[in-house]
């Protein structure tokens, strides 16, 4: 199972992101789950770090299919929409009756 934190501050702003698992649906090469959710996170990162100036933190080991994300400050309302678009991504496959046992998202705040 993958298993998303997703981590929000005080102030409702999203601070970051850890993606630890895989998903199991099937195979390594042909899971559709764990494809799908890379890709939101892959393309997440890429694009917070390529279309604004916010400073972060990330380390991932694919072996162990890990990914740690962080804003060093609070983000811009740019990386916010960004985060929120992956949360929504990753939330519809969560709903899916078909994928549901195969991710868990939790929000914590710190």
């Amino acid at each position: 199972m993958i298993q998303i934190t997703i981590y929000k501050n005080k102030k409702h702003e999203y601070m970051g992101f850890d993606v630890d698992g895989h998903a199991g649906f099937d195979d390594s090469g042909h899971d559709i789950v764990c494809a799908a959710v890379s890709a939101l996170v892959i393309n997440t990162i890429n694009s917070v770090e390529r279309f604004t100036s916010d400073k972060t933190s990330s380390v991932s080991d694919e072996e162990k299919g890990r990914v740690e994300f962080r804003f060093l400050n609070s983000p811009s309302q740019d990386a916010e929409l960004l985060l929120k678009s992956m949360i929504l991504g990753v939330e519809e496959i969560e709903n899916s009756r078909e994928y549901d046992s195969y991710i868990d998202i939790i929000f914590k705040e710190v």
